[in-house]
């Protein structure tokens, strides 16, 4: 993954951390340089959020194993300085399954605290003195127990995209289609944000930065799940393109890009004598020229690894498979016979035209 250290596996799955994360770790530093603190106190502190970023990578693998169980592969979870991301290749869409999964990940927060309990036995003065912005040897694995039952309750909020918004979706859907049920959850969710945002404007500025992400996210997620529905009964050859471009790998980028600005395609095929070779987006042609390839062929800078789709398969899961891998174009076959290409572009056109024809 570009600008990520890998840590390793767990599970055979690929634990990635964003270059960002230092800068958490520096603000830190930082910050507690500027209040003062002892060279001990700042090490408790970055022990603290590296211990506590552990934490949430093992929320993360909860929802990947979790997840695992229904045979859904979890393609890496990534540390980033605002949380961790598992990149799961489908969300479930049998309710109970959903449920599952989304709930995983509190659930290992929940078991990590319980633990903690146990270990530290701590009473109600304890915490009632504990001081958060001062970490010892005296409180630190009682701030860390305090903070994952912090993050289990945060992550349970009922709005997109947390796992409670999932969580909520998922009862919901036991009742309601799933498209409908998302645009409730979704709603509650943006209203929930909308809350968010009011208070943080008083209070804390952090909370409106909430807000707005749980808006987004919110709003990204009904789009979604209401464009599966319109593509739901429709297979591949209902969307494709018949009349499609090609490309040679012995094309020079410079061709292609005469090509790009000579019609509306924004992606091509790459052909050889053994069929499909790859696939050349309008993104990797720009790269390319921007570093001086303009007379090299289109080998150096197409696509190898591509999505080869059936055009008898669903439209509804063939495009999720493509948000998922966030694949631009893929060649459509029937058989061995190449009889199309599938773009975004002309999935979004789809749509349109499907919500049209819907209305």
């Amino acid at each position: 993954m570009k600008n990520s250290l890998s840590l390793g596996r767990v599970a055979g799955i690929q634990i990635f951390v964003h270059w960002t994360f230092l800068i958490l770790i520096g603000w830190i530093v930082y910050i507690n340089l500027k209040q003062g603190m002892s060279a001990i106190d700042i090490l408790w502190s970055v022990l603290f959020i590296l211990t506590l970023f552990a934490c949430v990578t093992f929320h993360e693998l909860g929802h990947a194993l979790a997840a695992k169980r229904y045979h859904i592969i979890t393609r890496n979870i990534t540390l980033l300085p605002i949380g961790g991301l598992a990149q799961l290749e489908s969300i479930p869409e049998k309710p109970k399954e959903e449920l599952v999964v989304a709930f995983a990940g509190p659930l290992v927060n929940i078991i990590i605290a319980a633990v903690l309990f146990v270990i530290i036995q701590p009473n109600p003065e304890m915490i009632q003195s504990m001081d958060l912005s001062k970490l010892s040897h005296h409180n630190f694995l009682l701030s860390l127990m305090v903070v994952n039952i912090w993050l289990a309750v945060f992550n349970l909020i009922p709005a997109f995209p947390m796992d409670g918004g999932r969580v909520f979706r998922a009862l919901l859907s036991f009742k309601f289609e799933r498209h409908v049920a998302t645009r409730i959850a979704a709603s509650v969710g943006q209203l929930v944000a909308i809350a968010f945002i009011f208070i943080g404007f008083f209070y804390n500025p952090f909370l409106v930065f909430i807000g707005i992400f749980i808006f987004l996210g919110a709003q990204a997620e009904a789009q979604f799940a209401e464009a599966k529905s319109l593509l739901k009964g429709f297979t591949v050859a209902d969307a494709m393109m018949r009349e499609f471009p090609t490309l040679k790998p012995t094309d020079t980028i410079d061709h292609s890009s005469d090509l790009l600005l000579a019609s509306q395609n924004r992606n091509f095929i790459v052909v050889d004598e053994s069929g499909v070779a790859g696939t050349l987006s309008r993104d990797e042609i720009i790269k390319a020229l921007r570093e001086g390839k303009g007379s090299h062929p289109v080998s150096d800078a197409m696509s190898r690894e591509f999505l080869k789709l059936e055009s008898s398969h669903s439209l509804e899961e063939t495009w999720t498979k493509m948000q998922t891998t966030r694949k631009t174009a893929a060649p459509v076959f029937s058989g061995t016979e190449l009889v199309g290409m599938m773009d975004t572009e002309n999935v979004a056109e789809f749509l349109m035209i499907s919500e049209a024809r819907k209305k």
